[in-house]
């Protein structure tokens, strides 16, 4: 009810200035636990989540609110892109929203504060905070060795992170998801694998929607090859269904709404791909607990928003994990898990 009477106001404002002052308003919020184990539970890749909604990375990129977005209802948050060194990112105007078409284009181009200054904000909530918290990675614009830049990362927040996310599903980083072919795909994984030792962090890797079917088969065979924890499924597509807004024709990643059919596909892409042998995330276009029930039929066993955030407000947590269970129940199953896939 808040959020619709202040929406008008925030929406007045440049979209990455009325971001920063939703970080702000987090960090000043007073903090409520993590969510509790509940009837929607799930386990994925030896992690116990409380529920199967996570904010998705993008959101808190320097890992700032992580307890905040707990405390919102959020089984989990994922914060990042963090690289190695610190980057201003693309030009400004670098994010825009589609009103109508309830979208957002961004082309932020990984603006981070870098590994360091993440590293001392994570490491300080390790010692009074529980909750899942992914830690998502990726490489710097203008690194000499991208591949180097991941095991930096991986060496650096392994030891603070539930999960890792390897990211190399961006399209605003030139060449990044040149990492999704084969032979670099199988060497960033080496590589990464290697760094993190005997850390148990589980490695996730992040995905892009616009992949061909070979793509997708190469990719699930590796996933399977190297026993990543999960695949997250999908990134922001680059493709552009017919759009509405004015600025529909600005370049970048388009999340949101029209996003929710391709991502919906690429689930079920992998999910076939993969033959139900690694876990999957679904991410892309979910709004709804209608949305993240139709993806978790399909195959994800979690789902993670952020662009619905955006036209929904910090409510929307919880109203979907409330909706999850009624449709859970409805249609006559006891656990995440014994739903997923199950279309």
């Amino acid at each position: 009810m808040l959020f619709s009477i202040l929406r008008p106001a925030l929406f007045t404002l440049d979209p990455e200035t009325a971001h920063r002052l939703t970080i702000a308003g987090l960090k000043k919020s007073p903090l409520k636990s993590p969510p509790a184990a509940g009837p929607l539970a799930v386990d994925v890749a030896g992690i116990a989540f409380p529920n199967p909604l996570g904010m998705a990375a993008g959101f808190d990129k320097d890992g700032e609110v992580p307890d905040a977005l707990l405390g919102l209802g959020f089984g989990f948050a994922e914060v990042g892109s963090i690289t190695p060194l610190p980057q201003a990112g693309n030009p400004k105007p670098r994010i825009f929203r589609l009103i109508e078409d309830r979208a957002v284009i961004n082309r932020m181009g990984f603006n981070n504060g870098g590994g360091e200054a993440a590293e001392v904000r994570l490491k300080r909530r390790l010692s009074g905070h529980g909750g899942i918290v992914g830690i998502n990675i990726g490489a710097n614009k203008d690194s000499a060795d991208r591949i180097d830049d991941y095991a930096r990362m991986t060496r650096l927040m392994a030891p603070l992170a539930t999960y890792l996310a390897v990211n190399i599903s961006s399209p605003n980083t030139p060449g990044l998801r040149a990492l999704q072919d084969e032979g670099a795909l199988v060497a960033l994984l080496d590589a990464v694998m290697e760094a993190r030792g005997e850390n148990p962090a589980p490695v996730f890797l992040k995905v892009a929607p616009d992949l061909e079917p070979a793509d997708i088969d190469a990719i699930a065979r590796i996933a399977l090859d190297k026993k990543l924890g999960a695949l997250i499924v999908s990134n922001t597509t680059i493709s552009r269904p017919p759009l509405k807004s004015s600025h529909r024709d600005e370049a970048g990643g388009l999340s949101g709404a029209p996003l929710r059919d391709l991502a919906q596909q690429r689930m079920r892409d992998f999910r076939k791909a993969t033959g139900g042998q690694i876990p999957l995330v679904g991410v892309g276009g979910i709004a709804s607990a209608e949305d993240a029930w139709a993806r978790i039929r399909a195959g994800a066993s979690l789902v993670q928003l952020y662009s619905a955030m955006i036209y929904e407000g910090p409510g929307l947590a919880k109203r979907i994990i409330r909706g999850i269970e009624r449709l859970m129940r409805r249609d006559g199953f006891s656990s995440i898990a014994e739903a997923v896939g199950s279309e």
